[in-house]
């Protein structure tokens, strides 16, 4: 859901600037950090959480250190592209645990999916036992991480501007 009030203050931003680099903060950290009083901090804090403006709350997993070191990204197309089609791969991608992201995209193929695995033979058992099991695809095309060089998990609002945020 969107947020429903559209309007974010600079303090709104600040506050979702601060959870964005440190999610554990307590409202009293997070107040003075901002420069509020822990009360109206609470209520701004309930507010974004409400409107969806805050989604939700996560521990970021270090992949390699669960044994999951391999980051690969496919290019899919699709046969068909009609409504049923897309809705019905979508949730496909949406049910495989590998899968971190999938983005509907416009260009010379469809989705953008990015996925991390083990090694090269946990990524062939994936493509062979989940993915190519889906129906509707054409084509794939893959290509592998060598570094991560940046990974962010949430937009800082106060690189964007002002007065609005969707």
């Amino acid at each position: 859901m969107a947020n429903k009030d559209k309007t974010l203050d600079m303090t709104d931003k600040r506050i979702l600037s601060a959870l964005r680099r440190n999610g554990r903060l307590t409202v009293a950290e997070l107040a003075e950090e901002v420069g509020l009083s822990s009360s109206p901090c609470w209520t701004r804090l309930k507010r974004l959480e409400s409107t969806k403006a805050i989604e939700g709350y996560v521990a970021v997993i270090n992949a390699r250190a669960v044994g999951a070191s391999e980051v690969f990204f496919i290019e899919i197309t699709l046969e068909h592209h009609d409504d049923r089609m897309l809705e019905q791969f979508g949730q496909a991608l949406m049910d495989m645990p590998e899968v971190l992201e999938a983005h509907l995209v416009t260009g010379d193929y469809d989705y953008l999916v990015k996925i991390v695995v083990a090694d090269a033979e946990h990524y062939e058992r994936f493509l062979r036992q989940k993915l190519y099991r889906v129906k509707g695809i054409r084509h794939t095309r893959s290509t592998f991480a060598l570094r991560t060089l940046k990974r962010e998990i949430s937009v800082d609002p106060l690189l964007l501007p002002s007065a609005t945020s969707s």
